[in-house]
């Protein structure tokens, strides 16, 4: 059945149970229900600003650079992202934890990479009031020196491990770069899971289970990808060694949408966590992180919109079918009752569907739910009563189909399937055309896509590729195997690189 089908349900029974949203909607702007400017996709810098805004899901007009307010509709798609991670975490026996914002220099001081790689970028807290603090406290950026010296606490013996957290918070990082939303941000939306385990075996199968919940919620959110090793220098900062979930937008660049970082014992030292095993010794922990933010949005607006705005994966749509009542004065009473039999026969189904009673044209309503990007439109009208069905009309590519009201549950399930699957088709499409071979560095300065070249693996190398291109090198891809020849230095070798532009 998939994402699309078990999200459907809303019984409390159901993993995934999803409070009803209040629909605040429609107090949105004047300005964000005027049409886009007729941008097209392929501008798209303007296109993804402005679908963000006249849809409703981000106000960028609070007075600090970079933090943006999470209006109504916006912060429902995010919620339920949320609720879809959450429950892969809950499927995988992790925890939920909040630490604390505020992190005391002392602590985030002890992994020396760690503040290396941070220390540019974080918020300084240096006064109390008009008390010079004694000591600076950091806004986290991530928070492994926050729960780090609380592990060393909670961790005393080989019972207490595996140790598996997580959390969803607000990371600061002081972004020097041009911010964008969802996808370059001073305050973030993030989610991070923090394990310790026993041995370097134990945390090598957390990262294959980071990798399987990486790849169930990639398919509910129609997002193929590319699970790129990172090279050395472009690591996290303490890490053993990072993966990266790379999507390919439709610009021709790649975005970063989850992270997976082998720690080995790296931190347990500074942090001295470790634990009396069974032969009485002490070890340290070797751990693990794994990290996903509100780009998750910012993906989803870039991969599966269009010049008419959003197209949501049924997952994570705030209403996956929105009900238009369609009738004249003598045919009110009647349409509007059926109309809300529909709606009420789907919410007892637990579909999240919202009835659009507004005193305003069918085609005006129309627009509206397609610029948000509602996946299934459902038409109401004297004529589909008199038949017995409703009208459905598909958001990703407009065609019209009749549902039976005596198999409306069956009905809508099967759209909201083929919907879903057209999204994935469509971004696999993108992805699987947008990457391409090179078997020499000439020609690729000024050129988008994805590169995939063998690459030996040495720095000097790498370095030779990001100048010749131009382009960051995304890591080693964790599928791709075979003989082959750096292309910078000729040596045999068996890793393949994919190079791109960035976010």
């Amino acid at each position: 059945m998939g994402y699309y089908g078990i999200l459907c349900h809303n019984h409390p029974d159901k993993t995934y149970n999803i409070p009803p949203f209040v629909p605040l909607i429609m107090a949105v702007q004047e300005e964000q229900d005027k049409p886009l400017e007729n941008t097209p996709k392929g501008d798209f810098s303007e296109w993804y600003n402005e679908v963000i805004d006249k849809a409703g899901l981000s106000d960028k007009r609070y007075p600090i650079k970079g933090m943006n307010v999470w209006t109504p509709y916006g912060w429902k798609i995010m919620s339920l992202i949320d609720n879809l991670i959450r429950a892969e975490m809950e499927r995988t026996d992790h925890q939920e934890v909040c630490f604390p914002l505020l992190i005391p220099d002392t602590e985030f001081a002890k992994e020396a990479d760690h503040i290396k790689g941070f220390n540019k970028e974080v918020f300084w807290v240096t006064h109390a009031g008009e008390n010079a603090l004694d000591v600076k406290l950091v806004l986290r950026p991530t928070s492994e020196t926050a729960m780090y010296p609380m592990f060393s606490l909670w961790v005393r013996s080989h019972a207490d491990l595996p140790l598996k957290t997580f959390q969803i918070v607000n990371t600061f990082r002081y972004e020097t770069k041009q911010t964008r939303p969802f996808i370059r941000m001073r305050e973030i939306h993030f989610f991070e899971a923090h394990t310790c385990h026993a041995s370097f075996d134990d945390a090598e199968a957390q990262i294959a289970q980071d990798k399987d919940i990486w790849h169930r919620l990639s398919e509910a959110l129609c997002m193929p990808y590319l699970m790129n090793r990172r090279p050395e220098w472009d690591k996290f900062p303490g890490a053993y060694y990072s993966l990266g979930a790379d999507i390919l937008m439709p610009n021709g660049k790649a975005l970063q949408v989850a992270t997976i970082h082998e720690y080995r014992d790296n931190f347990a030292h500074p942090y001295e966590i470790k634990f009396e095993d069974a032969a009485g010794g002490h070890t340290y922990v070797h751990q693990t992180t794994y990290g996903m933010s509100e780009r998750l949005l910012g993906g989803i607006v870039g991969l599966h919109g269009d010049e008419k705005g959003l197209v949501l994966p049924p997952a994570v749509a705030p209403f996956q079918a929105v009900i238009v009542p369609i009738f004249n004065k003598k045919t009110e009473e009647r349409v509007m009752a059926g109309a809300k039999q529909v709606t009420e026969a789907l919410k007892a189904d637990g579909f999240r569907v919202h009835i659009d009673a507004r005193d305003i044209r069918p085609g005006a309503k129309y627009y509206y739910w397609e610029l948000r990007g509602a996946p299934l439109r459902l038409e109401v009208g004297p004529r589909d009563l008199d038949k017995g069905v409703v009208t459905a009309v598909k958001r990703t590519d407009g065609t019209k189909s009749e549902i039976p009201l005596i198999g409306l549950i069956d009905g809508v399930k099967g759209l909201l399937g083929h919907i879903a699957a057209e999204l994935a088709a469509r971004a696999r499409k993108t992805l699987d055309t947008g990457i391409i071979p090179a078997a020499s560095l000439d020609g690729l300065k000024g050129k988008d896509g994805i590169f995939h070249m063998a690459w030996c693996g040495a720095e000097e190398c790498g370095m030779k590729i990001e100048q010749g291109t131009e382009k960051g090198v995304l890591g080693v891809d964790t599928a791709k195997h075979g003989d082959g020849k750096c292309i910078a230095c000729g040596k045999d070798t068996h890793m393949w690189v994919n190079v791109a532009n960035t976010f």
